[in-house]
Parts: structure tokens; sequence; C-alpha cells
């Protein structure tokens, strides 16, 4: 053997594991997650058919619905499953036992019932979504097929509650002990990458690179980390014990975070301001105090912030944030002398209180993401929750879908005797509620629909042609196989996920045979053709009563957004700030998601939050410096320049109740006249961020002002504002 061979050898070894491990954190998982599905939906059939339970296709379908590529989402779905099916069940039992026999009474109050939870499952988009889901389809199927004998009620809702839990039980014990994917790595992996990526934004907008496009794509993708990790603590929670004790400091983090996209987006927009209008001194003026943080954060830029990493920027941020006051001063000394105007001099002042703010919470946030290293923690006592927010109208809207076409078709098969009108009636409830929490509840159905007329097909050749000849478990386990790969396989694409959940459970409710298998082509033919129908009724129902992907919800959440300001003008200042800042994120994630596919309505919508974020985080700042203000008469509530900023505050909120460019005007006026009452007032401290109060709040009402008169402000009046009509 050749010596020189020995190197392309070795890097070809080299390249070849590179590709291996690429494969595997991609396709790889993917095709891990549908050996989980085949393996947990097989031996839970088996043992339901051992078990004799009546049912074993419904332990088989819950595998399907439980099974999540990683085991924390198992167990969180698992847990939310029990609860649904506990109360479902209670629920259908109740109302079998106050309306026996007595359709005109039972039918309109499950519909209700699956419309309250339909509505629930709308306003809670997490897994406790599921759980409410659960609880409204779980009553329709246990209740409709029992309708005719209501003595049965009770032993149906046992068995299925035990066929469920089977189906959990095997589901969340092969998640875990078949190559299990933790979420809890999936959390610290998304934390530690995402401030390299917002470092590499801020570097960038110091140095005045940043173009608006990529900047607004970044502030999505932060708002959906942001949104997401919430998620995903409360998943972490059921598997990871040692995630489960830095649970608040996983809350605190997430909450720092969005303070410092806040922070960084306001000081963001006042130097983009500023570079726009011009003169050129000023950003000279300000600049070499952006260059020393961007110095700073550059060998951060791109890479996953460790707990050592955290650790060391929290000791440099804090020695920078020591020197920051008094180059502050010697920046200040050296602008006064170019003689610049009160105006000029105010956007100094703002550019640097933002800046040292901007600073003062980066160096929390690296604080709260050093302590992740140790078990216990003082950082962990946080008592600000992330706070969602979802609007009534659009699980009202979700709530009244799902009992229409309950009503409707429920009332069809009752009218018409349709044998299979029970089996399209209890499939369209599954459906609208499994669609309930999608943002696009017509686009589900349909692929649904068209998933489940696939697996009829697939069904009725296997049924009728294929089972007949078959001789034990393996084989049929063979033969359903390819059927399951092919529907995990389209799950697992969120843009084919409803083809997928079609097949697979759909198909387990039609072709999977019982321990008594009956093969009968008519009421095979006849049950498939009641779903597929079902499902488009349902679709047609998301296309026709209220779709929540149309014009007037992208409104309400608009009207919503906007209100926001109202929030931080009124609401209770403890933890005001935290909930300020998820509300307003939680329903630009909504809104945005609700407008895929529309960039110029989601352009309108990140311009209305980039305003909400930086005008309402102004208000809380300033509602903050006076509660905190020192007793001194300078400071009382009786002074003009107080009364002046409680003015301002109902001109704003007049003003985002109703944008038009008279209250436009009217708030304009209002910031001014605040202004010169500050600048009015004398007070015992010298007139330094770092020191006086008015010259706090002096900043942010400039920065208000500034905000009002930004050109892609969606405020701005050559927007096009209406005019109040007199």
């Amino acid at each position: 053997m050749s010596t020189s061979s020995l190197p392309v050898r070795w890097l070809q070894s080299l390249e070849w594991r590179r590709g291996f491990f690429a494969w595997a954190r991609t396709d790889g998982v993917t095709w891990v997650y549908i050996f989980k599905v085949l393996a947990a939906a097989f031996i839970t059939l088996w043992l339901a058919m051992r078990l004799e339970l009546p049912q074993p296709r419904t332990a088989m379908i819950t595998v399907f619905i439980v099974m999540q590529p990683q085991s924390g989402h198992v167990f969180a779905k698992s847990f939310y499953r029990v609860l649904g099916t506990l109360a479902g069940s209670a629920m259908m039992v109740a109302l079998i036992a106050i309306f026996p026999q007595n359709t005109e009474l039972f039918l309109p109050s499950l519909a209700l019932w699956v419309g309250l939870c339909s509505a629930g499952a709308m306003r809670y988009r997490t897994f406790r979504a599921y759980g409410f889901v659960l609880a409204g389809y779980t009553a329709a199927m246990i209740g409709l097929p029992v309708l005719e004998h209501p003595d049965q009620a009770f032993m149906a809702a046992v068995w299925r509650v035990l066929e469920i839990a089977l189906g959990i039980l095997v589901s969340t014990f092969v998640s875990a002990a078949i190559l299990p994917q933790s979420a809890s790595a999936a959390m610290r992996n998304a934390l530690y990458q995402r401030f390299g990526t917002f470092a590499g934004v801020v570097v960038e907008a110091l140095r005045g690179d940043s173009q608006r496009d990529r900047y607004e794509t970044s502030n999505v993708r932060f708002v959906a980390e942001a949104v997401g990790l919430e998620s995903l603590r409360n998943v972490t929670a059921f598997e990871d014990p040692h995630m489960r004790r830095r649970s608040g400091r996983l809350v605190r983090m997430n909450s720092e975070f969005m303070a410092i996209t806040t922070r960084f987006n306001a000081l963001h927009s006042l130097l983009e301001r500023l570079r726009a209008r011009g003169p050129l001194q000023i950003v000279g003026a300000i600049e070499p105090g952006l260059e020393t943080l961007a110095q700073l954060l550059q060998p951060y830029v791109g890479r996953a912030l460790t707990d050592a990493d955290a650790l060391r920027l929290a000791l440099e941020l804090g020695t920078y944030k020591e020197g920051l006051q008094a180059q502050v001063r010697g920046l200040r000394a050296e602008y006064l002398e170019t003689n610049p105007s009160e105006s000029d001099l105010l956007d100094f002042h703002t550019a640097f209180e933002l800046l040292y703010r901007f600073v003062d919470e980066m160096f929390s946030y690296a604080q709260t993401h050093a302590s992740l290293a140790v078990h216990k923690h003082e950082r962990e006592q946080w008592d600000e929750p992330y706070v969602a927010q979802t609007s009534w109208l659009v699980s009202l809207a979700a709530g009244v879908r799902a009992s229409a076409v309950l009503l409707l078709l429920g009332s069809y098969w009752l009218l018409s005797d349709w044998p299979s009108g029970g089996m399209m009636t209890l499939i369209a409830t599954v459906t609208v509620g499994l669609s309930a929490a999608s943002p696009n509840p017509k686009r589900m159905s349909f692929q649904m629909a068209c998933g489940t007329a696939i697996g009829a097909f697939i069904g009725f050749f296997e049924t009728f042609f294929v089972f007949p000849w078959i001789d034990g478990f393996p084989l049929l386990c063979m033969v359903l196989a390819p059927v399951f790969v092919l529907g995990a396989f389209l799950s697992s694409r969120p843009a084919y996920a409803g083809y997928g959940v079609g097949l697979l459970v759909f198909f387990a409710i039609g072709s999977v045979p019982n321990n008594l298998t009956i093969y009968n082509p008519y009421t095979f033919i006849n049950d498939y053709i009641g779903m597929v129908i079902g499902m488009f009724v349902c679709a047609a129902a998301g296309a026709i009563i209220l779709p929540p992907n149309s014009r007037w919800l992208w409104s309400r959440l608009e009207q919503e957004l906007r209100e926001q300001v109202l929030f931080a003008i009124g609401g209770r200042l403890r933890g005001l700030g935290s909930a300020f800042e998820s509300r307003t994120r939680d329903l630009l994630h909504q809104a945005y998601g609700l407008a895929a596919g529309k960039p110029q309505v989601q352009s309108e919508l990140m311009g209305w939050m980039f305003t909400v974020l930086e005008i309402g985080h102004a208000i809380i700042e300033l509602r903050k410096e006076q509660a905190r203000a020192p007793i001194h008469p300078a400071y009382a509530e009786s002074q003009p320049w107080r009364q002046a900023i409680r003015v301002m505050g109902r001109a704003l909120a007049r003003l985002f109740l109703q944008p038009s460019a008279s209250n436009h005007e009217r708030a304009l006026v209002a910031v001014d006249h605040a202004i010169s009452r500050v600048q009015a007032t004398d007070e015992p401290f010298a007139r330094h961020f770092d020191t006086s109060v008015l010259r706090r709040a002096q900043s942010y009402l400039h920065f208000i002002r500034s905000s009002l008169l930004d050109p892609q402000s969606p405020l701005a009046p050559a927007k096009g504002l209406h005019h109040d009509v007199p």
C-alpha cells in the first residue's frame, strides 16, 4: 500500500462521515420518526387485538395523532389527549343521560359543546389546544354511534378511554426508548443560535450596512422564535428535569430577548432617520460610541452562545457599560463645539439614552444565559410570565364553523336516515376539530379529504383483494406498512401534512380490520363517500363562514395590534413590559401567518409592529421613570410636565384607536407640549441620562416625536391617513 494514498483515503472517509451526519440531522430524523410510527402502531394494534378491545383501530389512530419526532412533544400531546378524552367522555355521558332518545335537543347541545371546544383550541394554540380538540370530537365519536342505544354510552366511553390509554402508553414508550429525539436539546440549540443571528443584525445596523428587507425578515424570525420557544419550554417540562429546574430563567431569557430586540429596533429606527435626514455631523458624533459596541459584538456574530460565552459576554458588556457614561460625556463635549441646534442635541441625547438602555438589557440577558450552567440561581425568581393574546373574534369564528358543520350534517343525517350519515357527521366533526387551530382550515380540510380519498382506493383493494388471502399478524403488518410509511412521510412535511393525516387516520378508521372483520363492500363504499363529503363540507365552511385568512381578520388583528399602545398607557405597571412585549409579538405572529402569500399585507403588519413597539415601549419607560422618581417638588404629580404627559397619553390613545391626519396632528402637538414642559422644569440633579429623571423623560418624549414623524411609519400623513369627517 502506498503511503501517499493514506491522506486521500482519510479525506474520503472524513467526507463520507460529514455526509452521513448531515443526512442524519435532516432526512435521517424523518426516517427514524417513520420507523417509530410503524413500530408503535403495530405494537398497539397487536396488543389491542390480544386484549380483545372493541375498536383496536382507535388505539392505533391514537399513535398516529400523538406520535411526534421529539419525545417531549409526544409526552405533552399524550397528557392533553388524556385530559381531552376524559372531558369529552364525561360530557357525552352527561348529554346522553339528559337527552336520551331526544335528538332535537341532543344534537344542538353536542354542536354547542364542539363549538366551544373548537373556540378553545383556537384560543390556546399550543398542545393545550389539542386537549380542547379531543374534548370536542371525543364526545361526538362516543355519542353519535350510540345515539339510538343510549344505554351503551357509558361502556362506549370506558372502552374508548382504555383504547386511547393503550395507544398513549405504547407511543410514549417507543418514543423514549428508540433513538429518542429530545425537545430540550432542540430548545438549547435554538437558545444558543439566536443570539449569534441577533449579533449579526446589530453589527450590520450599527455600521449602517443594514437593508430593510433583510432587517424585517430577521425580526419576523425573532418574533416566531419568541412565540415558539415559549411553547417549547412548556414541552420540555414533560421530559427533562434539568430544564424544568430552569423554567423561570427560560421565561426570563425569552422576556429579556424580546426587550433587547425592542430596544435595538428603537435605536435602529432613530439612526436610520438621522442618516436619511442629515446633516451627517450628528451621525459622525454618535458613531464612535456605536463602533465600540460593534467591535465588542463582532466575535459573537453567527456563533452559538454557550453558557461560557454568555459569561464572557456579560463581563465584557459590564466593562463597556461602566465606560460608556464617560465616553458619552466626552463625545457630547466635542459635539457641543459644533454649535448644534436644540433638536440635534436632543437626537444626540436620545440616541445614547437608547444605546445605554440597550446595553443594560443585553447585559441582563447575558447574565441570565450564563446562569443556566448551574441548577439553582437567584435569577430563577421571575414573576413576569409570557402572556399570549388571541382575538376573541378569531376564536368565535372557529367555534361557529364547528357548530354549523355539525348541525348541518347531523340534521341531514337524521332527516335522510342515510346509513352512512352518522359516519359523515362523525368524520366532519373530527376534521373540523383537527383543522380548528390551523391558519387555513379550508386548505387543511381539503388536503385531508384528498388523503382520505387516496386511502379509500388503497383500502378497497386491500380489504377485498388482499386481506382474505393473508394469514397471521406479521402478514397484516407487511400489507399495511407501505400505506403507513407514505402517510407518515407526508405528515412530516408541513406543506403536505393534511394529506398525511387524512391517509393515516381515516385509512385506519375505514380499512384496518378489527378482531371480527365484516366484508361488506356497500357499507365500505358508503362510509368512505360519507367521510369525503363531510371533509369537503368542512373545507367549504372554512372558505365561507368567517374564513381566518381573509381581509376582515387581518384588519381586526391589526386593530388589536394598535390597541397594545392603549395597554401600555393604562395597564398595571407591574409586569407591564413583559406582557406588552409578548402580547404584541403574539398578535403579529398570528396575523403574519394568516397573511401568508400576501407580502404587501405582511409588510404593513410589520410596520405597525415596529411603530407599536417603539411608542409603547417609550410610554412604559416614561411611566417607570415617573413611578421611581425621587420625592421632590420637581417630580410631584401636580407638576405641569406630568400633566402634559398625561394629556399626551390620551392623544396617543386616540391616534392608535383611530389613525387619522387630525389625530396625528393632535398627538404631535401634545408631544411637543410635553417636551417643552419638561425642558422648562428645574430639577436638583445634573442633566445627564445617568442622573436626571427629566433628561431621560425628555429623550423618550423626543423619540416618540421622531417615531410619529418617521416617513416609513404607517402613521405618516404621507401614507394616506384619512381625515376625520366633521
